[in-house]
C-alpha cells in the first residue's frame, strides 16, 4: 500500500487531489510535492524490516505514489554501491579521507534517470496517460523510453541534436519516437510541452510533475540505509535540473518525520559546469532565483541547463543545510572522471567527475575539513560520453 495523502505546492502550499494527472501548480507554476500521512506510514514500517525487500525503488513503497502494484515497473533500478572512495582521496592529495561515491552508472540506461522514471512512468500510466514525453540532454530520455516500453506506452522524446550519439541510439532502440531539437535543454522543452499540449500528450518534464522527484528521493532513503541511519557530513551533487538535489533534502524531512533519522543534514553541495553554472551565480549573489545563463557550453551534458525548473529549491535545499554551490572547468571535470576511473576502477560521467573536482578544492580550501564523511554523486555511465575518452579530450 502507498500512504500518499495529496499534492501540495511546494511554493504557496496550495493542496491538490492526489489522484489526477497534474503539472505545475495553478497559481504560482511552481512544483507539486507529493505529500504522505507520515505519521501511519511510521506506525506501519519498520526500517529494520526494509533489509528482506528487493532492492529497486519499490524498496520504499509505502512513500511512493503507485496505488495498485500492478503498475508499478521496474527494470532492477536502484539498489546501487556506495564505495569507499580511499584510492580517490588519496589520488587526489588527501590520504585517509572518510570518502565515498555513490555509484548511479550501474542503473538500467546507465544513470540515476532510471529512478525518477520508474515512479513517474508508473504513475502516469496508472492515471490513464497512454503516450508520455519529455525534453533531455540524453539520460532522461532513454530511461523514459524503456520504461515507455516496459509499460507499453508510447514515448516522445525531445533532444539537443548535437547529444551523443548513443543517446539516440539507445532511444530509438526503445522503440521511442526521437525529436532533435536545434538548441539547449530549455528549447526542448518549450517543444515538448507545447507539441504535448497540441496531441494529448502527458509531459514529465523535470519538476512540471510531480512523480520523478518522488523517484529521484530514493537517493536519499538509499544512502541513509547504507549509512546504518545515519548521513555523511558533506554530499557533492552534479546539478542541472536539480531534482536529485531536492528529492534527497524531500527525503530527509520524510526519514526525520517518520523517526528514522534526526534532524542532523549533510551540508549539499551543488557543482556545476563553469560553462554553464545558474544556480551558483545565485548562490553566490544571494538569489532566490536563478536567472536563464546564456550561451550554455559544457562537454558534461547533463550539467548544460541554462534554465532550472527547481531553481528555488536547490537554493532553499542549500542554504538551509549550510551548504554551497561551485562551479568547475570542463577540463578539471574531465580529469576528475580519469582520475575516479583510474583509482577506483568506476567509469564515471563527466557529471561524476564534476563532483571529484569539486571535492579536491573545497577540501583544500578547508571547506571539508579533516575526517568528514563526504559522498560523491556519480550520475551515470561513462560509457555514453565514450567518445571524450576516444576522441583525447580526457588525456
Amino acid at each position: 500500500m502507498t500512504f500518499l495523502s495529496h499534492l501540495e505546492c511546494s511554493q504557496c502550499q496550495r493542496y491538490y487531489d492526489a489522484d489526477g494527472l497534474r503539472g505545475l501548480c495553478d497559481d504560482c507554476r511552481r512544483p507539486l510535492f507529493a505529500r504522505y500521512d507520515l505519521k501511519a506510514a511510521q506506525n506501519a514500517i519498520d526500517r529494520n524490516a526494509l533489509a528482506g525487500r528487493s532492492r529497486d525503488v519499490w524498496r520504499f513503497h509505502e512513500v511512493q505514489p503507485v496505488r495498485v502494484a500492478s503498475f508499478r515497473l521496474s527494470l532492477a533500478e536502484a539498489g546501487t554501491p556506495l564505495v569507499a572512495a580511499t584510492r580517490l582521496a588519496t589520488a587526489l592529495g588527501f590520504e585517509n579521507d572518510a570518502l565515498f561515491i555513490k555509484d548511479e552508472g550501474p542503473n538500467p540506461t546507465g544513470s540515476f534517470k532510471a529512478r525518477g522514471m520508474a515512479v513517474a512512468v508508473s504513475r502516469a500510466v496508472e492515471l490513464g496517460a497512454r503516450v508520455l514525453s519529455a525534453p533531455s540532454a540524453g539520460n532522461a530520455a532513454c530511461a523514459l523510453a524503456a520504461y515507455a516500453a516496459r509499460a507499453g506506452a508510447e514515448a516522445h522524446v525531445y533532444m539537443p541534436s548535437d547529444v551523443p550519439a548513443t543517446f539516440i541510439a539507445q532511444c530509438r532502440a526503445y522503440g521511442a519516437h526521437v525529436h532533435l531539437v536545434d538548441g539547449l535543454i530549455t528549447d526542448c522543452g518549450r517543444a515538448s510541452v507545447e507539441d504535448a499540449a497540441c496531441f494529448g500528450r502527458f509531459d514529465l518534464s523535470t519538476l512540471k510533475e510531480p512523480y520523478r522527484l518522488e523517484g529521484k528521493k530514493t537517493l536519499g532513503y538509499e544512502l541513509a540505509e547504507q549509512l546504518a541511519w545515519t548521513l555523511p557530513d558533506v554530499i557533492v551533487y552534479p546539478t542541472g535540473g536539480g531534482t536529485g538535489l531536492v528529492g534527497m533534502w524531500k527525503a530527509f524531512e520524510e526519514m526525520e518525520a517518520m523517526g528514522w533519522i534526526d534532524a542532523r543534514r549533510p551540508r549539499m553541495v551543488s557543482v556545476q559546469s563553469s560553462g554553464c553554472a545558474p544556480i551558483v551565480r545565485a548562490f553566490d549573489a544571494g538569489a532566490d532565483l536563478a536567472a536563464t545563463w546564456e550561451n550554455a557550453a559544457t562537454v558534461a551534458d547533463g550539467l548544460r541547463v541554462p534554465a532550472a525548473v527547481g531553481d528555488v529549491l536547490m537554493l532553499r535545499a542549500i542554504r538551509a543545510s549550510q551548504g554551497t554551490a561551485i562551479a568547475v572547468s570542463d577540463d578539471d571535470l574531465m580529469r576528475g572522471a580519469t582520475t575516479i576511473a583510474r583509482s577506483e576502477g568506476i567509469f564515471a560521467a563527466p557529471e561524476g567527475g564534476a563532483t571529484a573536482a569539486a571535492y579536491a578544492t573545497l577540501r583544500a580550501s578547508g571547506w571539508i575539513r579533516d575526517g568528514e564523511r563526504t559522498v560523491l554523486f556519480n550520475t551515470g555511465s561513462g560509457l555514453s560520453y565514450a567518445h571524450l575518452w576516444s576522441n583525447g579530450a580526457a588525456s
